[in-house]
């Protein structure tokens, strides 16, 4: 009985925790970090009550109304938030192309990244200056898989095998840039993988380039499309890497640990942006690059994909943009 008298006298509480829940339900009220304290105390210690109502097996009436009190809290305190369209597009055209325009790392792993792609595509294509560099770069297999693979012309596929092939760019895509992120927390291995990437990226397009090589046209219709967004995802997941590693090999006053945390949330966006962009480009990859269709329409689709970019990134990203509150 001692129990009983117990939980009669939590009645109270039982009472206040029911007002408060018709109110939640009645107007959807934003409640304060106190008030929100306070109904979370009060569900635990419903949820105290129904153990020990449960228990002492008391009267069927109280512990069914103990496990519907407790059921209806519970479904209010965890309750889903309705979709904040303000905060997401705050986030997606101010706040994640800001951080990523004002990223050091992101500009030196832009910098490197394209400075070796156009070194190597330009030593690929030209045999004056290095006249075996192709060949020790992609090596004679790969040279000849690349002029396999495009010794034929684009003729499209099937519906469900663009729907495979997609799926297996984006695992592939993906993979490059988690290996460029994964490797900047190293730093040099990081800058290492990225180098590699536009090496062996920019010498491809210069051999394939070269007019000797008939195959050239056909690699180009296929790679032109899906292009711009594949190579700048591989700038940024460079760029996000790097920042992790120079964070924690260079912490300042803030532990390693801590340095590292930090960079992380910093990091994660543009992270974010380059999966999305892998995404992106593998859509393009699997369903448009192969397609028999005019080169212009590719060509278009690379300088719209081109121009999203320059207006996310340089526009959207600048101080002004973010100053005039754009999104």
């Amino acid at each position: 009985m001692k129990v009983a008298e117990l939980l009669e006298q939590r009645r109270a509480d039982w009472l206040q925790l029911e007002r408060e829940i018709d109110q939640l339900q009645a107007r959807r009220r934003q409640v304060t970090a106190e008030q929100a304290a306070r109904f979370a105390d009060l569900y635990r210690a419903a949820c105290a009550d129904l153990a020990l109502a449960d228990a002492w097996q008391l009267p069927p009436r109280t512990v069914l109304y103990l496990h519907r009190l407790v059921g209806r809290a519970h479904n209010q305190l965890y309750r889903s938030r309705t979709f904040d369209f303000a905060a997401w597009g705050r986030l997606l055209l101010r706040d994640v192309p800001g951080r990523i325009a004002r990223e050091p790392c992101v500009q030196l792993a832009f910098l490197l990244f394209w400075g070796v792609f156009l070194a190597s595509a330009f030593l690929a294509f030209s045999r004056a200056t290095w006249p075996e560099y192709a060949e020790q770069i992609l090596t004679a297999a790969g040279i000849e898989q690349l002029e396999t693979s495009f010794a034929q012309p684009l003729t499209g596929r099937e519906l469900q095998d663009d729907v495979i092939m997609t799926s297996l760019y984006i695992r592939h895509n993906t993979s490059i840039g988690l290996k460029c992120f994964a490797g900047g927390l190293l730093v040099i291995p990081g800058v290492f993988i990225t180098l590699f990437n536009a090496a062996y990226l920019g010498a491809a397009f210069g051999y394939m380039a070269r007019p000797e090589v008939v195959e050239g046209a056909n690699f180009f219709e296929f790679v032109t499309a899906h292009g711009p967004f594949e190579l700048m995802a591989i700038v940024l997941s460079a760029g996000a890497g790097l920042r992790l590693g120079v964070a924690w090999l260079a912490p300042g006053r803030l532990r390693r640990l801590a340095s590292l945390r930090r960079s992380a949330q910093e990091a994660m966006p543009v992270m974010g942006a380059a999966m999305c962009l892998f995404f992106l480009a593998a859509l393009i990859e699997g369903f448009i690059s192969p397609a028999p269709l005019p080169f212009g329409i590719k060509l278009a689709v690379a300088l719209l994909s081109a121009g999203i970019l320059v207006f996310y990134l340089v526009f959207l990203g600048s101080p002004r943009s973010r100053t005039d509150g754009v999104g």
